[in-house]
């Protein structure tokens, strides 16, 4: 069974940047999209960004366009989220997962086998 593991979380001041990696555990991996999804206190999960099987393509969510980047190295079975000019807002644990039914890339309702997440808190 596949099984994901996120890292790279961390402590940050607004303005700088961390990078979250999420390593898969099961040679499924090149046959599934991967996303990174957020879920900040009080606030339901949303979709952060995704990177697609086929062809590598990836989607943000409007809060991140031009702020995060999202990329893949499957002999590495990990995907990375690079996130940089962060901002308060972005605190939040967030998770990686996988996309196993076919459906808008930011419907967490679509994606299987979660991480335990990893916390970013954005904060002076």
């Amino acid at each position: 069974q596949l099984q994901l593991v996120e890292s790279g979380g961390g402590l940050v001041e607004p303005g700088g940047s961390l990078r979250l990696s999420c390593t898969a555990s099961s040679f499924t991996f090149d046959h599934d999209a991967i996303g990174w999804f957020r879920r900040a206190p009080g606030k339901e999960r949303e979709g952060v960004s995704c990177i697609a099987t086929e062809d590598g393509r990836p989607y943000y969510a409007d809060s991140v366009k031009g702020r995060f980047t999202i990329s893949r190295d499957n002999a590495k079975n990990t995907v990375y989220l690079q996130m940089n000019s962060l901002k308060p807002e972005d605190t939040a644990v967030y998770y990686c997962g996988a996309q196993v039914l076919v459906g808008p890339w930011d419907n967490p309702r679509t994606y299987d086998y979660w991480g335990q997440g990893t916390q970013v808190t954005v904060s002076s």
